[in-house]
């Protein structure tokens, strides 16, 4: 069975907040609530939908999808709540398609704590580009992910394809 490890995460699961990060605590809605979208990393904001990059990616493009309204229950969305953020996945893939050319995807929704999520009270989506043999030793002997790309000149480019996306539909 082959596994994906990531050890350098750790510090992330850490420090999570142990309640279930509600909104006070909880990065997505701070993001929301500041005109600042470079300094959160927020890459797009549609009506029901947020985007923001993984500060602590498991490979470059590792995005963040949420619904704006916080939750942790996946029943609690509803219509456009639960729509939306499904289709900009789709848009998105298309967007690092043309960006990155990656061989693949993992896109996965983690529920609740045990479960993986690092934030339990607000639900969103990863989406981590993948390429063959994009793994090697330096994550399991030195706890160091090596990424080929700064997180700033990600934004710049993906923020730069999302708005070419918007202007040609």
């Amino acid at each position: 069975m082959d596994r994906l490890w990531a050890p350098w995460r750790v510090q992330y699961v850490r420090d999570a907040a142990p309640d279930g990060g509600e909104t006070p605590g909880c990065f997505l809605c701070n993001g929301l609530s500041s005109d600042d979208d470079r300094a959160n990393r927020i890459v797009w904001r549609r009506a029901h939908t947020l985007v923001v990059l993984n500060r602590f990616p498991y490979n470059n493009g590792h995005l963040l999808v949420a619904p704006k309204r916080h939750t942790g229950l996946l029943v609690d969305l509803k219509g456009a709540d639960l729509v939306e953020p499904v289709e900009t996945i789709q848009i998105l893939i298309g967007c690092l398609d043309r960006l990155m050319a990656p061989s693949g995807y993992n896109v996965g929704l983690n529920l609740g704590h045990s479960a993986g999520a690092g934030l339990p009270g607000h639900l969103h989506w990863h989406i981590v580009p993948r390429w063959d043999g994009d793994s090697n030793f330096m994550p399991v002997l030195a706890t160091t992910k090596v990424l080929n790309e700064s997180l700033d000149e990600l934004y710049i480019r993906l923020v730069s394809e999302i708005a070419r996306w918007v202007s040609s539909t």
